[in-house]
């Protein structure tokens, strides 16, 4: 008995099955490519996602540091304070030793800035402003004087002012473009006033040129250097004034006491930003502002404020989300991958079946043949990871080995175990036995095995969808949910198809076309093999679960811009400017292709109590018949709530600084505002007085009407949205993995009429004996194809549809599509339908090459007795 490696007997099995071998190795050298290097492309993804993320949150991500002055009052007055921009550097210098150094690596070195409310011009021009500010970062920043000199503090550095003396005077410097604009020279006083009318006291000392003008300093006061537009209004101007050291005491002295708060800027530094730093740095910056001193604190204690914990917190949740959908994505991978590696295997050992019992038959043990086969599938199998796994490297730096092991074991170990199975089988000495009620046992035990394997797939499959709903998505069994899900879909139809066959093979038998009765009789002779049809089935779904998953986010990107936007254009004013917000809705309903113009006032935040308890929430006060269609009472609310603090039939009180609170009764639910899971819209007659800050626009000229505003617009919302990088990457993913998918699919299909030729041809060409043309040959052999088609075009997409229904809120997707509900599933009739159309073509495609390629089968072989050569 042989009972070593045999040499001759490899080399000549991989040289006569080098195709079957060649597919296999493609398909473990994608999945390895895949399995590899999506774990790491996912991790410099989050970074990429992290540092977008600030960026766009731009002033919201930074770090504000401030305190109060020390008091400057006198018995008499107010005296002026020669060392404050020594206070200011103070004040830099004690939020540095307070951030730490591990949150300093991640920040821009910090700017201090002073910078005085907005001021009137009333010179009788048009509407302009004109703000005041000091900047400090190190030596910065530079200017060079062009006419005139720099702020200076006026000779008497010392002197006190009494209550009631005239506007203290106050020197600034103007840059180039603002000293042309403005029209002002240096020497020149300013005409401008307070909110209150309460005129000031400004010279214009200098004109200056900045030495660097993209000097980040700048980015704290850009208005210093060019005038900005409708930074106050619509069609206002705002001007800029240069303080110095010297001219900034001046400043303090023609404010109120506390007009003036010195504050220091930290900007995030998105070079050195990573997803791992990004949650050290957020439970930094919790614990600062945990300590910080409270805003009607009245010592000089440092206040920190940002807004840069929501932003890493708002990231981190996508980048979760993201991370386990991939995960979800890449089981989907490794199933269609395990399973067409089995039917690779499968018709490898059915096309070495006589060479393997010959061997047997010979003396061969069958761990010497399993030797042999193991060594012949490692070699080609490690030669096949190692080139996706060394891709991968090189793409990512690292390989997540343990998404490549399932594949490379398949790869490794299917045709070995199939070879022994089959040669022990195939020469076992094991009689049938002549008792029928032993063979029916032997059959119920067969069948009970089966029926075990089939239940415990379907139990596992309820578990993870249950898992799934309960625990939402996570490690573990909620990501395998939906794969399993889709194989115990698989598995019932693979119960399904032998009836069904059978039944078709009865109608046929009593219709006078022979030719269906031999096109069904071959299917529901081939119906019975699982491996198969379970194969193709999975593929199909699961490519199509990827396929509407793809459409959902899509569809979900587009509504939650609607959700954030609220129409086609939402303009946002500031306070400043509120007072013109219903002149500049009229302005814009004006506008040609703007259908419609709402007003509102939008409050973040509101202190709201509602049945006894504090609910934070956005407060939107607006006409409720431009908004709803139905008009609200003034004791009437609508309501939004994530959980069950604001629902309807609840008492809502809103509560007023200095006034009694407001009681509604919600009466209604309320639309998504702005993406705000708690919100009450109240309408303008509930006796909460707010000047309208927000102007929602739509109609195809919307876009042009705002112009010179600040807007947001729906569509740039969602094509920005599209374009960040963890959405973009996912979506690359999920159409790559359809993509394979459908793919191995194929490929899958492929195999199985492979292994199903030989038979199938024979029994063609004995019928051609009897009279049969090629074209009806060939009808035959698509009837015996057709219904394993049929069940993977139309079953494997209906299939995957389905899981999609029952795991898309799960799933956790309004994470990625801003949404503030779950996005109802989509499906993409037009590609669903295309891969329907492209596993029934794939049938007389196959038939053709088949007939191809057997067209000179010999008329021995045919007629000789027999099983298929």
């Amino acid at each position: 008995m042989r009972t070593g490696l045999h040499g001759a007997s490899i080399r000549g099995r991989i040289r006569a099955d080098a195709g079957p071998l060649l597919l296999s190795a493609l398909v473990v050298l994608l999945v390895s490519l895949l399995a590899g290097a999506v774990p790491g492309l996912m991790e410099k993804t989050a970074d990429e996602a992290v540092r977008d993320a600030v960026q766009r949150a731009g002033n919201s991500a930074k770090i504000t540091v401030s305190a109060r002055w020390e008091p400057d009052d006198t018995l008499n007055g107010r005296a002026r304070l020669p060392r404050l921009a020594d206070d200011v550097n103070d004040l830099r210098l004690r939020a540095l030793d307070e951030l730490g150094s591990e949150l300093q690596a991640m920040m821009r070195p910090p700017v201090a800035a002073v910078i005085s409310p907005t001021l009137k011009v009333t010179d009788g021009s048009v509407l302009r402003t004109f703000r005041m500010a000091y900047l400090a970062a190190g030596d910065g920043p530079q200017v060079t004087w062009t006419a005139g000199t720099a702020p200076a503090a006026p000779a008497d550095d010392t002197a006190e002012v009494g209550w009631y003396a005239p506007p203290w005077r106050v020197q600034v410097g103007v840059s180039e473009t603002a000293a042309d604009l403005f029209g002002v020279r240096a020497g020149a006083l300013l005409k401008v006033a307070d909110e209150r009318g309460n005129t000031k006291n400004v010279q214009v000392s200098g004109i200056f040129r900045p030495v660097d003008p993209a000097d980040p300093v700048w980015a704290e006061a850009p208005w210093l250097l060019n005038p900005a537009a409708d930074a106050d209004g619509a069609g206002t101007t705002r001007f800029g004034g240069l303080l110095t050291a010297g001219s900034l005491p001046d400043a303090r002295l023609a404010f109120g006491p506390d007009e003036l708060e010195r504050t220091v800027v930290f900007s995030p530094d998105t070079t050195v930003l990573t997803w791992s730093a990004a949650r050290t740095v957020n439970a930094t910056v919790v614990s600062l502002q945990a300590r910080s001193a409270s805003s009607n604190a009245v010592d000089t204690t440092t206040t920190w404020r940002t807004g840069l914990d929501s932003v890493l917190d708002e990231v981190t949740a996508q980048v979760e989300t993201a991370e386990v959908h991939a995960s979800v994505l890449l089981a989907a991978i490794l199933a269609g991958a395990v399973l067409v590696l089995l039917l690779a295997a499968d018709l490898l050992v059915r096309r070495r079946s006589p060479a393997l019992i010959l061997a047997r038959q010979r003396g061969a043990a069958l761990t010497a043949l399993g030797a042999e086969l193991l060594a012949e599938s490692a070699l080609v199998a490690l030669a096949a990871a190692g080139a996706g796994c060394a891709a991968a490297l090189l793409v990512t730096g690292g390989v997540a080995w343990l998404w490549v092991a399932p594949v490379l074991v398949t790869a490794v170990a299917a045709v070995p175990a199939y070879g022994i199975l089959h040669a022990a089988s195939a020469t076992r000495d094991r009689k049938t036995p002549a008792n029928r009620s032993a063979r029916r046992w032997a059959r119920h035990t067969g069948a009970l095995r089966r029926a075990a394997a089939e239940i415990a797939v379907l139990v596992a499959a309820a578990a993870a969808i249950v898992a799934l709903h309960q625990r939402g998505l996570g490690s573990g069994l909620p990501v395998l949910a939906p794969t399993l899900a889709v194989i115990a879909g698989a598995v019932l139809l693979v119960r399904l198809l032998p009836p069904v066959t059978h039944l078709a093979l009865r109608w046929s038998l009593r219709s006078r076309r022979p030719l269906a009765v031999f096109g069904t009789a071959q299917a529901s002779a081939t119906s019975g093999r699982a491996l198969p049809v379970a194969a193709l089935v999975t593929s199909t779904a699961l490519a199509s679960f990827a396929l509407v998953t793809a459409a959902t986010v899509d569809h979900g990107l587009a509504g939650g811009a609607q959700e954030t936007v609220g129409a086609d254009v939402r303009a946002d004013l500031t306070d400043d400017a509120a007072a013109t917000t219903d002149e500049t809705a009229r302005r814009i309903a004006a506008a040609p292709g703007v259908t419609g113009v709402v007003t509102g006032h939008v409050t973040d935040s509101a202190q709201i109590v509602a049945d006894g308890r504090l609910v934070p929430a956005r407060l939107v006060i607006v006409d409720s018949r431009a908004l709803t269609g139905t008009a609200l009472t003034g004791a009437q609310a609508l309501v939004r709530s994530a959980g069950d603090a604001l629902h309807e039939g609840s008492i809502v009180d809103i509560l007023q600084p200095g006034k009694p609170a407001v009681r509604l009764t919600a009466s209604g639910a309320a639309p998504a505002v702005g993406g705000a899971t708690e919100v009450v819209i109240v309408d303008v007659t509930a006796g909460l007085p707010a000047p309208p800050n927000t102007i929602w626009v739509t109609g195809p000229g919307a876009t042009q009407a705002t112009d010179g505003l600040t807007v947001v617009s729906r569509t740039e919302v969602a094509r920005s949205r599209r374009a960040a990088p963890l959405v973009a990457g996912l979506l690359r993913l999920t159409w790559a993995a359809a993509a394979f998918l459908l793919l191995t699919g194929l490929l899958g299909f492929a195999l199985t009429a492979a292994a199903g030729a030989p038979g199938r041809w024979l029994t063609v060409s004995r019928l051609r004996t009897l009279g049969l043309t090629p074209r009806q040959g060939r009808l035959i052999a698509a009837g015996e194809l057709l219904p394993v088609a049929t069940v993977a075009a139309v079953g494997g997409p209906l299939l995957g549809a389905l899981v999609a229904a029952m795991t898309t809120g799960p799933l956790g997707l309004r994470v990625l599509t801003g949404q503030v509900t779950d996005p109802a599933t989509v499906l993409p009739w037009a590609v669903l339908a295309a891969v329907v159309a492209l596993f029934l073509s794939a049938v007389p495609l196959l038939v053709r090459v088949e007939a191809a390629l057997r067209r000179r089968l010999r008329l021995a072989e045919v007629l000789r007795v027999g099983g298929p050569t």
